[in-house]
């Protein structure tokens, strides 16, 4: 955002609370009938839709939003706790709406053109303006509502696509209030309980602001909301312009948490996971920016591959673990979410809006998130690939889109993991906006299965452990370094001969041209290797420069660090920053061009096995064939 945080204030809040209180009690609205009967058809619940045209039909309209709430459960005078939330929560949201429009009045010429036609009638070019910020101020007011309400509403489940959206009217705030309430009081008349009534008015909620985004561009002067950053704590509730279509509030997390040290090889994964976890703690609420983006070695993209059952479950439990114990200190909000095949929709559009949602979540500005995309080969699929569904070509378009987009903003409140198997099955350009990799590979030494084992084992027995240093392989300095070493030279065969041929022609890398030799040589074995891979192993560069270890001391009281100002952490950081050096510069062009390299080996063995198998087939076809023939039984 670009401008600062504004605090909503209660007391104006409370100033609106009569007509919050009025709009939700009665108030009529024209409406377009639309040829539907008030008599429902016998024994259907439908009602008789008129075969002839009435769209030009407006009438009046009672809308007594709290009786429809009560008639929800009938026979109980009572209101339940579901009833009550929705009510109150549609009365305090309009107060809430009515407010953030006095906010955008007072940062527009709004609120003087009210009160100079207030004295008299304005005329000419000040009546146009004043008519164009009132109705922007009706847009703004409506947008607020519908977002405070999908916020604050908390269902279990989604109705199905069909909820119709409001007809708004803009010529005032209220107008436009009462637009999105008498919505809810349509939606929400027949439901049969209250799970459905909340359901129901969350999607009205959705609905609302799926339509205003798409009308945004009718209205002008709306770059001061569009520029805000607005909060209420008392109801948690955010507000960042248009940036983000709010979600639902979110809930606590519940989740299996993992200590690093339960964790048995994946040095360099495990390693990177630990700095990331501080990194991201380094973030600055007010400025809403982190040091790291700024000093370089910031990770917001990541993908992790490996076997199944090497550890890469276990490694996002450990990350969301430590984020969770940093953020329960600094007393900061932390939300952690995962993006699975069970959000693919057969409805066309859904699951690109379920991801989006899943993105926008995450990049709040307001908490500390981590994303991660499980099995990312079948959630989100290549863009070649004929076989995948609509929905899955979707969720490829909007991670690309976000995740490096012309409209992504790196903030350095949150990152995302994508996680696979299958690496190779990943969309190329998706798989590039990577910018680190990790090779989650599990137990690989004798030390390591010796560890693991006694580990899981547990203590349960009076078996000797033997001559072994138990854990020491694992001392995770040591470890790191030593997977590191193993990056001075390149790990796959046809990353080596290009490795080898440079070394025959030019000798050991010195300068900054040679390392850009030995770029182009690579890019001519591997056409992926694009500039984005470039990109993506300088940022790694810049991360192994801020390759410092961050006291665990800055992270066991809030003041030590986290609760900093921006340039307090930003000096702290920088005070342990170091220069890279050629050894870190060749360690990381091998581990990104041997991963892409490793990609490209198992995509072709793939297609190869592909073509062995179908040309099997043929031959055992023909086969079959000429059997039958010579049999006559053959009829083709």
């Amino acid at each position: 955002m670009d401008t600062g945080l504004t605090t909503i204030d209660e007391k104006d809040i409370e100033t609106h609370r009569a007509t919050a209180q009025s709009l939700v009690t009665r108030f009529v609205v024209m409406e377009e009938d639309g040829g539907r009967s008030k008599t429902e058809l016998a024994g259907t619940g439908r009602r008789f839709v008129s075969t002839v045209s009435a769209g030009s039909l407006r009438k009046t309209r009672e809308v007594e939003f709290a009786k429809s709430v009560a008639s929800v459960r009938q026979g109980d005078p009572m209101l339940s706790i579901a009833q009550h939330a929705l009510l109150y929560r549609a009365r305090r949201g309009a107060a809430v709406a009515l407010a953030v429009g006095g906010v955008f009045a007072r940062s527009t010429e709004l609120e003087s053109l009210q009160a100079k036609n207030a004295r008299s009638a304005l005329e000419g070019e000040a009546a146009q303006t004043y008519h164009a910020l009132l109705q922007a101020s009706a847009y703004v007011a409506a947008f607020t509502l519908s977002s405070y309400l999908l916020q604050m509403l908390d269902a279990d489940a989604e109705p199905a696509n069909d909820t119709p959206e409001p007809a708004f009217q803009f010529e005032t705030p209220q107008d436009a209030l009462k637009s999105v309430i008498a919505a809810l009081d349509r939606a929400i008349a027949g439901a049969p309980d209250e799970t459905a009534m909340t359901a129901r008015a969350r999607a009205v909620a959705r609905v609302a602001i799926e339509g205003l985004l798409q009308r945004r561009g009718r209205f002008s002067g709306l770059g001061a909301f569009e520029d805000a950053h607005m909060r209420l704590e008392a109801d948690d509730f955010t507000l960042d312009g248009f940036d983000v279509a709010p979600g639902r509030k979110r809930k606590p997390l519940v989740m299996s948490f993992k200590k690093p040290n339960e964790i048995i090889g994946n040095h360099i994964a495990k390693f990177q996971a630990m700095k990331l976890a501080k990194m991201l703690m380094a973030y600055d609420f007010d400025r809403q920016m982190n040091p790291f983006v700024e000093l370089g070695g910031f990770l917001f993209t990541f993908i992790g591959d490996g076997a199944p059952g090497t550890g890469k479950t276990i490694l996002i439990q450990m990350t969301a673990g430590l984020l969770n114990d940093y953020c329960q200190v600094a007393g900061v909000p932390f939300h952690y979410e995962n993006f699975g095949v069970d959000q693919i929709s057969s409805y066309q559009g859904k699951s690109g809006q379920n991801c989006k949602q899943f993105v926008d979540n995450v990049l709040s500005p307001r908490a500390i998130g981590f994303g991660t995309v499980d099995d990312i080969d079948q959630v989100a699929a290549k863009r070649s690939d004929d076989r995948a569904s609509a929905g899955q070509q979707e969720v490829t378009g909007v991670l690309m889109e976000s995740f490096a987009g012309a409209a992504t903003v790196i903030r350095g409140n949150c990152t995302f993991g994508m996680f696979s198997n299958y690496p190779e099955n990943v969309d190329d350009a998706l798989r590039q906006r990577a910018g680190a990799r990790w090779l989650v590979d599990g137990p690989q030494t004798l030390e390591d299965y010796v560890d693991i084992f006694v580990l899981l084992a547990g203590k349960n027995h009076a078996i000797p452990l033997g001559e072994h240093e138990l854990y020491a392989s694992q001392e995770i300095k040591r470890a790191v370094e030593t997977a590191y070493e193993a990056h001075s030279k390149p790990q796959e065969d046809g990353l080596r001969q290009v490795y080898e041929r440079f070394l025959d022609e030019r000798g050991e890398p010195k300068t900054l041209t040679d390392i850009g030799a030995y770029l182009h040589e690579i890019k001519l074995a591997e056409p992926r290797f694009t500039g984005r891979a470039i990109k993506n192993i300088t940022d790694a560069i810049k991360m192994r420069a801020m390759d410092i270890e961050l006291p665990d001391q800055w992270f066991e009281t809030p003041d030590a660090f986290m609760r900093k100002g921006y340039d307090d952490k930003k000096a702290m950081i920088a005070e342990l920053r170091k220069p890279f050096t050629m050894a870190m510069v060749m360690q990381e062009i091998n581990r990104y061009a041997d991963s892409e390299f490793r990609y490209s080996d198992r995509s072709d063995d793939a297609a190869i096995s592909n073509l062995v198998r179908d040309q099997r087939l043929r031959e055992r076809a023909v086969r079959e064939i000429e059997d039958m023939k010579a049999r006559g039984v053959w009829s083709g």
